[in-house]
């Protein structure tokens, strides 16, 4: 459809460089020249200029006449009958009117047209030219010729001689020599004096204010020609049958041998009339075109061309183009995609579109029957399809088991290429896309289309991947190709999706062994590598886990070495001199909470239970195996409930007594003496530890042990044990928890003395802030309790002397030199006030015979970690919850002895100590 921006094609290309300076390095080069091709069609001459000739320049047009060459604006060209049309990539045809301004026209039969064309480059100073002239013969004229082209309306009509005046419409004469003489013989000279425009209204004006408005007005030896651009003051549309057309009418009066002449002149082009489907244009041209024809006529002629040459029914019908008429509209109809047009991408919102352009002519001469003269209407009108959207296609041609992604993504035009491709981890050029090893090819088609395939490799970092199911991966590739159209470099993009599922998993396995003492333990990975975690018993396998059972590892396996009594194994079964104990251990996925393999390795390991001394003392261990799983051992007696273990932890209770106590029964045989005690839960009516049992005679858990005595031989004879009928409370659990005792430079505990401020130097009497933290953890029920510090002169925290400043939880009340415990409450750095611990000391020496034995000082602790919840004896009650008051220190003659040793039995106890204090001796204190 013909538009402002189609009027003004010829901007676009032959962009006007006017220098004003000497151009050196002209080149000069006739027609023959490689891709310039002139040639003659009806009254046009047509110069094709190709693409190679004109990428990355810039043209300039000239006209020649003669000696005189004149550059062709757009302006002028429009005025003066001439148009070019360019394709996006340069290949370019110009239009010249046979009856244009700088044609040497022989008796409107022969005609000279010449054209140079100017080529720059990159730099103005570098010009090729090319000359062309072309011959044309025509002498076919009509008594009126109109001619429609992209940027110009022309009509021109044969100027009747005195013996033969014409009357038809649109060149009707009248000798006016009597009532209009010509004022200005120079302009009388060029044969036209004025002209009258219709718009409708009428707007005189002389030959040389028309030319200055942009018309063209001349004469030729027998005929005269006017010419406008398109949209000018004087011009007007008109719909004509339901078709849009610009009407240009003029009353023109020139210089004839017997006076001065008039004649009517008028053009009208369609400017609409164009009907889409998706397969066929559709040009609709007015049968009659009213402000050209009144009364009858007849249609003479009438044929179909592309790009300004005609084309006979055989080019037509190979073509698939058609020519008909209705009673209102003469209709040619062209395939989309016919070979004499060309396809366009575009991108408008970066969505991938095309439209097809064609330019197709329409030639009709018509006759009135009136005065049988001829016109001849010749129609130049471009047309391009509206946007057609044509999302891109990807076809996914992956075949999993070559664990490769394969995409063919399409199609495209010819002008369409591919810039980069965007990946979960970034942005590759296609060259850094072949570079990472990925396959990306161009596929060209022989309708000028294209494609593109992209090959991906499922072990590529870019390529995402989850598991299913165990045994199934699923490969995730999310692609967005990114295209550019040529020569706009206009970007659009497309998002692709590839996914493939394999049952590729290998799991990893595990193998097991034993000896005396320990399980051994091998994991092996499987493909997925150490993607997953490790349970060992109940617990799962952390750094400090692993380190204290001996892990190491690879990049295919790692290994545990567990010892049989380890709290992460299970005792199924005891015997008088052995145990058999299981370790569990399950690899599992954490994300999904898939087990994926495991392992229950039960060995019997050597263990005597019961030993028999020729002192008459017996010893005795009690296993809580995985049967009994509730039984706490420390509540575990003989048969006298006041013989209690000696040692007990979590899973063992150890008891050592003489045959004389406790209960133990002593029985007489032939040759020998039994002694028999039992280790149980016995009922017990102050017992508040939670167990309601059933019975007040039989024990809750009961495990017979026995001696017998053969001359001087002793012998463990028996050993059994009972499960309990109850299940008591579970004990709390321990836990790897850290203890950190740091040294504040002042009482507000903000800042701290750090590894590198060692020894931190101190004034006599100065104080020193202490702080103790319970790290790693965010239980509001645990509580350190600092059960005993102490100062020693040496880092071993066992040397002496020593010197007393937190005992038994409270501060040492023997001390001169106050220790004080400040209260410690939550803020930004103390989220659980519990786990937190804070008392200061004034510094000190140690000193005998009032001489200073060193001159620096090692502070200690004894810090134990306590649940809230649990009713426990000892240090557990509470930091200073019952003063002693009294002093544990012994002096021996030196100030600041203390106990020599020290000892707990907490199982939750930590042992901390701060670097050296050195005491400033410059100091007065």
């Amino acid at each position: 459809m013909r538009t402002l921006e189609n009027i003004l094609l010829w901007h676009l290309m032959a962009a006007v460089i006017i220098l004003g300076q000497a151009r050196p390095n002209v080149k000069l080069n006739s027609q023959s020249s490689s891709g310039l091709r002139s040639d003659c069609a009806g009254n046009l001459m047509r110069l094709s200029l190709d693409k190679a000739l004109a990428v990355g320049n810039q043209l300039e047009v000239e006209a020649i006449n003669g000696s005189q060459h004149t550059v062709l604006t757009p302006s002028l060209a429009a005025q003066c009958g001439y148009s070019m049309e360019s394709d996006p990539w340069g290949n370019t045809r110009i239009y010249t009117s046979l009856m244009a301004c700088y044609v040497d026209n022989k008796e409107d039969t022969t005609f000279n047209v010449g054209l140079r064309l100017r080529m720059y480059s990159q730099s103005p100073s570098d010009v090729v030219s090319h000359d062309v002239m072309q011959m044309c013969s025509y002498t076919r004229w009509a008594s009126r010729e109109i001619l429609c082209d992209r940027n110009y309306m022309e009509v021109s009509n044969h100027m009747a001689t005195p013996d033969a005046p014409a009357e038809a419409k649109g060149q009707a004469q009248e000798d006016i020599s009597k009532t209009n003489a010509i004022p200005d013989a120079s302009v009388a000279a060029h044969g036209i004096w004025k002209m009258t425009f219709y718009t409708p209204e009428p707007v005189s004006m002389v030959l040389r204010e028309a030319e200055q408005a942009g018309y063209g007005a001349m004469t030729t030896s027998n005929r005269l020609v006017m010419r406008s651009p398109y949209n000018t003051a004087e011009t007007y549309s008109e719909d004509v049958a339901g078709v849009p057309m610009e009407v240009f009418r003029v009353s023109a009066y020139y210089k004839a041998p017997h006076g001065l002449n008039m004649v009517n002149l008028a053009a009208a082009c369609p400017t609409g009339g164009v009907l889409f489907t998706e397969d066929v244009i559709s040009w609709h041209v007015p049968r009659r075109v009213t402000p050209l024809i009144d009364g009858s006529f007849k249609i003479v002629e009438m044929h179909m061309g592309i790009n300004g040459q005609r084309l006979d029914k055989s080019q037509m019908a190979t073509r698939g183009y058609m020519l008909s008429t209705t009673d209102f509209h003469i209709i040619i109809e062209i395939p989309v995609g016919s070979p004499d047009g060309y396809y366009k991408s575009h991108a408008p919102d970066y969505q991938y579109h095309i439209t097809y352009t064609v330019e197709p002519m329409l030639e009709v001469l018509w006759r009135a029957e009136n005065t049988q003269d001829d016109t001849r209407y010749k129609v130049l009108f471009p047309i391009t399809t509206p946007l057609m959207p044509r999302p891109p296609q990807a076809q996914d041609n992956t075949v999993q088991e070559d664990r490769v992604f394969s995409v063919h993504v399409g199609t495209f035009l010819h002008d369409v290429e591919l810039k980069n491709i965007t990946f979960s981890t970034g942005v590759l050029t296609v060259e850094e896309c072949r570079s990472r090893g990925f396959t990306v090819q161009e596929h060209s088609f022989p309708n000028s289309t294209k494609s593109f395939s992209l090959q991906v490799p499922f072990d590529d970092a870019v390529v995402l991947k989850h598991n299913s199911e165990p045994l199934v991966t699923v490969y995730f590739l999310p692609l967005i190709f990114g295209f550019i159209v040529q020569p706009e470099e206009t970007p659009f993009a497309h998002p692709v999706d590839l996914e493939a599922s394999l049952q590729d998993v290998v799991l990893p396995t595990i193998t097991g062994t034993c000896d005396e003492n320990q399980f051994y333990v091998g994991v092996k990975y499987g493909n997925q590598g150490s993607n997953f975690e490790t349970m060992v018993g109940r617990q799962q396998l952390t750094p400090e886990l692993a380190e204290s059972y001996n892990f190491k590892e690879n990049s295919t396996h790692f290994s545990l070495i567990v010892p049989y009594n380890a709290m992460d194994t299970a005792f199924e079964l005891i015997t008088s001199d052995s145990v058999r104990a299981r370790l569990d251990l399950l690899l599992y996925d954490p994300n999904n909470n898939w087990a994926l393999t495991d392992l229950y390795l039960a060995c019997n390991f050597p263990l005597t239970t019961t030993t028999c001394y020729p002192n008459g003392t017996m010893t005795a261990l009690a296993v809580k195996v995985e049967s009994v799983p509730n039984l706490i051992p420390s509540w575990l007696t003989l048969k006298d409930q006041s013989c209690k273990p000696v040692f007990s932890d979590d899973r063992f209770a150890y008891f050592s007594f003489s045959v004389d106590s406790c209960g133990t029964t002593r029985t007489f045989f032939d040759h020998y003496m039994l002694y028999e005690n039992e280790i149980g839960l016995y009922y017990n009516q102050n017992n508040n530890k939670g167990a309601a049992y059933t019975s007040p005679v039989d024990p809750d858990y009961r495990q017979t042990i026995s001696c017998y005595y053969v001359v001087n031989d002793t012998q463990t004879v028996s050993f059994s044990y009972k499960p309990r009928s109850t299940e008591p409370t579970a004990e709390i659990g321990s836990g790897q928890l850290t203890v950190h005792m740091r040294l504040a430079q002042d009482s507000s505990y903000e800042l701290f003395y750090q590894a590198e401020d060692y020894p931190v130097v101190q004034f006599l009497r100065q104080p020193l802030y202490f702080e103790v933290e319970l790290m790693q953890s965010a239980d509001p029920h645990l509580e350190l309790i600092l059960e005993n510090c102490w100062a020693t002169l040496h880092e071993d925290r066992t040397s002496l002397p020593s010197w007393d400043i937190i005992v038994d939880s409270c501060e040492n009340r023997d001390d001169g030199y106050v220790t004080i415990l400040h209260p410690v409450v939550s803020d930004a750095r103390v989220a659980v006030p519990s786990h937190v611990k804070r008392f200061s000391i004034k510094m000190f020496t140690f000193t005998k015979d009032e001489e200073v034995l060193k001159d620096e000082i090692y502070v200690h602790c004894d810090a134990v970690i306590c649940d809230t919840n649990s009713q426990a004896d000892g240090a557990c009650r509470g930091q200073c919850v019952h003063p002693t008051g009294t002093s544990n220190s012994r002096y021996q003659g030196i100030k600041g002895v203390k106990r020599e040793q020290r000892s707990t039995d907490y199982t939750h106890q930590r042992q901390i100590s701060s670097g050296p204090i050195l005491l400033n001796t410059q100091s007065d204190l």
